[in-house]
């Protein structure tokens, strides 16, 4: 069973990666792999944050109280 890592945990690796590139001692190879791997990185914490978009978005105020609508992701279709 996989266990995808959580929102927090991906930005702490994007973080990492940012300072890594930033001190500047890594070669060029080195450099362009992180550069891509905080690029792909990127991309799930913006699925993450457009999914919980949309989850939120799916909670419609009709007269005074909250109805929640099921909202399926790609991955549960």
């Amino acid at each position: 069973m996989s266990v995808k890592a959580s929102f927090e945990d991906k930005m702490k690796e994007l973080e990492q990666i940012a300072q890594e590139l930033e001190n500047g001692e890594l070669n060029l190879d080195e450099s362009m792999k992180k550069f891509e791997a905080g690029m792909k990185i990127s991309k799930e914490c913006t699925k993450i944050l457009d999914e919980a978009e949309k989850k939120i978005t799916i909670l419609i105020e009709d007269n005074g109280k909250l109805e929640e609508s099921k909202y399926e992701t790609q991955e549960e279709s």
